[in-house]
């Protein structure tokens, strides 16, 4: 009686596997390809004129590179952690069995269900002092108030920080809110018995128990920061200057535009190792520790 279950597993693995050599042939294929032109002089078209590690001394000698990399670290520390505190808030906001819940969980996550470009378009209206907040509130009888950010080269990366959490963060909601509704009642009885204040439940029980979620949307989150493109885009141009240049974009524009493939191979790889970096610890909790436990 296994010989037909045993037969139609290997038959169905038999007819996704040219499906798998392809794509893996071409992902595989396309990421060496791309690593091994970062060591050329590759500049319009590609070549095998190989120059060591000149691009990657020249990448770290650009302004433009080393502003990309500061503004994709205050964006992913802002981003990261604004997300999980806000989604985590919304999450315990919901659980308190509210009306009107499945109302407000729509309106929460709604935002991710819009793509960076949408979001990036729609807070750039919000933040135009010509158009947006500044010029309603002036509209209003405020005509001095001021709230010009999107402009401000010292302050325009946190208009896309505060973007990018009203979008990522209905997604952490959810997260939250899956693993809140597995924590079990009795935890809750007891703490009440107890007289142990809600907030210190929250930070030194649910919060721990919650640790697999938070590690779950970290990474999730980890890696929106390292393809962060369509909403800086979408939203600044790079600009004002390259105060919100993004690594992604700079590959892309030594890419397309420049006319510069071996600088944007350099800069590609070293996004690359960056996602390589931010998935280990999840590929070793979930692969390396789950084998050596189980």
């Amino acid at each position: 009686m296994k010989y037909p279950l045993i037969s139609s597993r290997l038959a169905a693995r038999l007819t996704i596997l040219p499906f798998v050599v392809i794509a893996l042939t071409i992902f595989v294929g396309c990421v060496l390809w791309s690593v091994q032109l970062s060591f050329t002089s590759s500049k319009l078209l590609p070549n095998s004129d190989f120059v060591g590690l000149d691009q990657y001394i020249r990448l770290f000698n650009t302004t433009r590179w080393i502003v990309s990399l500061k503004n994709m670290v205050i964006f992913g520390v802002l981003f990261t952690s604004g997300s999980l505190i806000l989604g985590f808030l919304l999450a315990v906001f919901i659980d308190q069995k509210v009306r009107a819940e499945s109302f407000f969980r729509t309106v929460f996550l709604y935002p991710h269900a819009l793509s960076f470009v949408v979001t990036g378009l729609a807070w750039q209206w919000f933040l135009n002092p010509a158009l947006g907040l500044q010029e309603m509130v002036r509209v209003a009888g405020w005509e001095s108030f001021t709230f010009d950010w999107l402009v401000n080269r010292d302050f325009a990366i946190y208009t896309v920080v505060f973007a990018a959490i009203w979008q990522a963060s209905g997604l952490v909601m959810a997260l939250m809110l899956a693993g809140l509704r597995g924590v079990d009642p009795e935890i809750w009885k007891a703490t009440k018995i107890d007289g142990v204040p809600t907030w210190r439940v929250y930070l030194h029980v649910i919060i721990p128990i919650l640790g697999p979620v938070i590690f779950t949307s970290v990474i999730l989150l980890s890696l929106s920061v390292v393809k962060g493109y369509d909403i800086v885009v979408a939203m600044t141009g790079g600009g004002p200057g390259i105060a919100t240049e993004v690594p992604a974009k700079f590959v892309l524009d030594h890419l397309l535009q420049r006319a510069n493939i071996g600088l944007a191979m350099a800069g590609a790889t070293v996004m690359l190792l960056t996602v390589i970096a931010a998935l280990a610890p999840w590929l070793y909790v979930k692969h390396v520790k789950k084998g050596a436990n189980g």
